[in-house]
């Protein structure tokens, strides 16, 4: 990274939405938006080529969650640095992200300058997290209330998302790179830890992480 100029790599699946960042990121003289992507395969392409000294990554992404591309990146790259930015603010999009290797978490909810705070901060390799996620899990710690789902792995979580997004166990399998049988390994293991008999109950047990099912026909 160069010492007055902070490359950014802005991965978000709607191109308006891109726009509105880059144009707010180089309001500011340190800050160069140098490359664009609207999914997690095109996110990785552009990592690998660009080598920006952040990435801001939105976790919903077409396919591939934004968490798993931040992997893809991390495996390649151990020293990248990603700052997640995300309309999802439970707790458990916050951890699986943290948990995943982001050096920040920052909600579309937040005010502009909170985004450009935190690139800088992150281009750092200091965390951040935008003040209504600190305070959010700061509730969580000060009740003790285990979030639904935390006993998932990470990659159990993953399969999950693409599930209630209506992916079938081979199309999934190859998005993550995996045999079906592992997928299926995966999905089995997450309905015993959920308790769930079936699709149906499985639906509305992710339905409780905030993941919206948007497919023709429950989880298989």
């Amino acid at each position: 990274m160069t010492t007055d100029l902070i490359s950014v790599l802005l991965v978000d699946d709607h191109a308006v939405v891109r726009e509105g960042y880059r144009r707010l990121l180089e309001l500011n003289s340190d800050v160069e938006v140098c490359g664009e992507a609207a999914d997690a395969a095109l996110a990785y392409q552009r990592f690998c080529a660009l080598r920006p000294d952040v990435v801001v990554m939105d976790v919903s992404l077409p396919g591939a969650s934004g968490i798993e591309a931040m992997r893809r990146m991390l495996a390649r790259e151990p020293d990248a640095r990603v700052l997640i930015f995300s309309v999802h603010e439970d707790s458990i999009f916050v951890r699986r992200a943290l948990d995943a290797g982001a050096l920040g978490y920052v909600t579309k909810a937040s005010a502009p300058d909170v985004l450009v705070e935190a690139v800088r901060s992150v281009a750092r390799r200091a965390g951040y997290l935008s003040p209504d996620i600190s305070q959010a899990l700061a509730m969580r710690n000060a009740f003790n209330e285990g979030p639904p789902g935390r006993q998932l792995s990470a990659r159990e979580f993953e399969v999950l998302r693409l599930l209630v997004q209506g992916y079938t166990l081979p199309s999934i399998a190859e998005k993550l790179g995996l045999s079906q049988k592992t997928v299926a390994n995966h999905q089995s293991v997450i309905r015993q830890k959920f308790g769930a008999d079936n699709g149906v109950q499985l639906a509305q047990m992710a339905s409780r992480l905030g993941l919206q099912f948007t497919g023709s026909a429950s989880p298989a």
